[in-house]
């Protein structure tokens, strides 16, 4: 790791625990829009993100399996694939994936102790430190630049787009899957104001794909692309996508695209994963019709077929039938509402939801109380965290309009008593819901799969 490290340098960080101790202790930085700091970093370092090839995916929903997707099908086409995604649902080193494995802690750490003495050098400056996130990403530039050199990066944006960190590479297409509200703190409250933060990664001359379907958030995409000169595939009028049958598991859908129609298949539940894999299958069809990506349909199909992700309409037991899913937004409990009853056939829905305190609770409400028949809101395991009985006053208040006459509403602050009571709720011909934040869905994950090890964050 010498070479890693630049010839034997002082190694501040001696373990993983303390460099993933030292990149979590800089989260009291917050989120800081601007591309200042890690431009700087980048130069120090010498531009190592200007030797890679990236996809990058920007989105308010989607953008993990959009990446899924990208990332399986590259890798069954025989191309060597990193893979960089946040929050992560179990260990911090998921975030940086190589060829669908993690960096190795030893990697990790080696990379963290030559970042070290960057960091703080500019939290002495006038720029002051680099948060949490934009270490992180120098960290996984590094890791693809210099340690183990993919053909092309499946690269996700943090927040937004336009000001996100991620946003200092050139990529050779830009995914952007839709837009909707969340993190309206930060992005702006207006569907045009958070499109605008989206298309932001759109680069001159670069191809863009994207699903949305506002006309404001179309709009204000085809007015960025027009000013960079990029070509826009946009669903629904340059490619889109029918379902099928859901059959053996298996989602089924045509793709239609400016170049030809072809029949794909799905495991990834929910109606929404269809347009996350037709925009992927678009983005594909950019570089293998004109960036000579070799891409055999056999591959592709299959990459398709296997693409797995955590957290999402994910089944993960069966006595009683627990499904988890990361919907933490009303776009994303729109599509879960949808997708239940589609997917599964049960008695009664318990849900158990914890959620962050900047999130759009009550839209979330309006989407989901109407097919639950317990809801247990307990507080996930984070500094952010909601508190419950404020959510149970959100709930009260809509329960008359939104929710089931016998809607029965419950609340446990430990969300470890609160999963067990679930569990002893849910009959075999009941269904047991896990959503809300991602921390959540973390522990929830772990404890059900019996991964002690876990970790979970942003």
């Amino acid at each position: 790791m010498e070479e890693i490290l630049g010839g034997g340098a002082a190694a501040p960080l001696r373990s993983y625990t303390e460099a993933v101790d030292w990149i979590n202790g800089l989260i009291p930085f917050g989120i800081r829009p601007g591309l200042e700091r890690i431009e700087a970093m980048m130069e120090a370092l010498g531009h190592p993100h200007r030797r890679l090839k990236f996809i990058h995916v920007a989105g308010t929903n989607g953008k993990g399996s959009t990446c899924a997707f990208l990332t399986s099908a590259l890798l069954q086409s025989g191309y060597s694939v990193g893979t960089y995604t946040s929050p992560y649902i179990t260990k911090f080193t998921n975030r940086f994936q190589y060829n669908g494995e993690d960096i190795s802690e030893e990697t990790l750490v080696a990379l963290a102790n030559r970042l070290h003495p960057l960091v703080a050098e500019l939290a002495a400056g006038e720029l002051g430190s680099p948060t949490m996130f934009e270490v992180s990403t120098a960290l996984a530039i590094l890791y693809y630049a210099e340690v183990c050199f993919p053909d092309v990066v499946v690269w996700e944006t943090g927040l937004g787009g336009r000001l996100d960190v991620t946003n200092i590479v050139t990529p050779v297409v830009s995914v952007i899957t839709n837009v909707g509200h969340d993190h309206t703190d930060v992005l702006g409250d207006t569907i045009e104001a958070i499109a605008y933060e989206k298309a932001g990664i759109i680069k001159p001359g670069v191809p863009a794909v994207s699903c949305v379907s506002q006309p404001e958030a179309i709009a204000v995409l085809k007015d960025k692309a027009a000013a960079t000169r990029s070509t826009l595939y946009l669903a629904g009028e340059d490619f889109s996508y029918e379902a099928g049958e859901i059959k053996d598991g298996l989602q089924s859908f045509t793709f239609k695209g400016p170049f030809r129609s072809i029949g794909i298949d799905i495991a990834m539940k929910g109606e929404h994963q269809l347009s996350n894999a037709a925009g992927a299958m678009m983005a594909l069809e950019v570089l293998r019709q004109y960036m000579a990506f070799m891409l055999e349909d056999e591959d592709v199909l299959e990459g398709f077929r296997s693409t797995f992700w955590a957290g999402r309409l994910e089944e993960v037991g069966t006595s009683p039938r627990i499904v988890l899913d990361g919907a933490h937004n009303p776009e994303g409990a729109e599509s879960l509402a949808k997708s239940l009853p589609h997917f599964y056939r049960y008695n009664k829905l318990n849900l158990l939801m914890g959620m962050l305190s900047n999130k759009h609770h009550e839209s979330y409400f309006k989407h989901i109380l109407p097919i639950v028949d317990t809801l247990i809101l307990t507080e996930p395991d984070f500094r952010k965290k909601m508190d419950a009985d404020e959510l149970r006053a959100i709930a009260e208040g809509l329960r008359e309009t939104y929710g089931k006459p016998d809607l029965q509403i419950i609340v446990e602050h430990n969300w470890g008593k609160a999963l067990q009571l679930l569990m002893s709720l849910t009959s075999e011909d009941d269904l047991a819901v896990v959503s809300g934040t991602l921390y959540l869905i973390s522990d929830v994950r772990s404890t059900l799969l019996r991964q002690p090890d876990s970790e979970k964050g942003w």
